[in-house]
Formats: C-alpha cells, sequence, structure tokens
C-alpha cells in the first residue's frame, strides 16, 4: 500500500496515474516527480520499491505543495481577493464566473439551480 501525503495510491494504476489522486499533482508534476527520480511511468503503483516510495515522498514534500497546505493557500488567495474588494473579489462574494465567463445564458455552475420569477401579468380590458 503506498501512502503518500496522507492519500493511499490505487495498487493497480500506472505510477503517472496514480500520482494524480493527490490533490495539487497532475499529469505533468507526476511525470515530472517519476522521471526526476529514474522511475518509469508505466510501472505500476504496487511494483515500486520502499526506496523509490522513499525518493518520490521527499521530492513531493520538497518541491510540490499539496492536499491541505495548498488548499489553504487558495483559499487564502480567495479571502485576499475578498477583502481588498477587486473586482475578481465581488465576483467570488456574487457567488459569479470570475474569469470573464458570460452569464445571460450558462453559468448554471457558479448561479446555482435556476429561480423562477413571475412574469407580469396582462391586464385584461
Amino acid at each position: 500500500m503506498a501512502r503518500i501525503s496522507g492519500i493511499d495510491l490505487p495498487k493497480n494504476k500506472r505510477g503517472e496515474i496514480g500520482l494524480t489522486y493527490i490533490y495539487g499533482i497532475g499529469r505533468s508534476t507526476a511525470t515530472l516527480i517519476l522521471n526526476t527520480n529514474n522511475i518509469d511511468v508505466n510501472k505500476k503503483v504496487s511494483e515500486w520499491s520502499d526506496d523509490e516510495l522513499s525518493a518520490i515522498r521527499k521530492h513531493i514534500t520538497d518541491f510540490v505543495t499539496v492536499e491541505g497546505e495548498l488548499r489553504s493557500e487558495k483559499q487564502l488567495n480567495i479571502k485576499r481577493l475578498l477583502d481588498i474588494g477587486c473586482y475578481r473579489g465581488l465576483r467570488h462574494r456574487k457567488g459569479l464566473p470570475v474569469r470573464g465567463q458570460r452569464t445571460k445564458t450558462n453559468s448554471r455552475t457558479r448561479k446555482g439551480k435556476r429561480k423562477t420569477v413571475a412574469g407580469k401579468k396582462k391586464v385584461t380590458k
């Protein structure tokens, strides 16, 4: 069982894919970590030796920000934007898309479920 940064890596996956289960490590970072430590990217996680596992752990702790530390760093960045009251901070506060996407249609992920507003009733004569 390979355990890195408090995450159990899946045994049956290739090393390159297995490392992506750690928050903050994507495909390119995983490949970089394995190539730096001279480990074949196609080697399964279960086939890693203890030396290889410790080398990967050391590389991640020294050079990559992952898991809780990364999550708190992201939250602090968003809080800073909210505090200074910049445009991006206001968009975060209102729960709208931050990076310039259109909001007339789409953007349901940020806005949430539609809130129906009743239309005007026609006046009868």
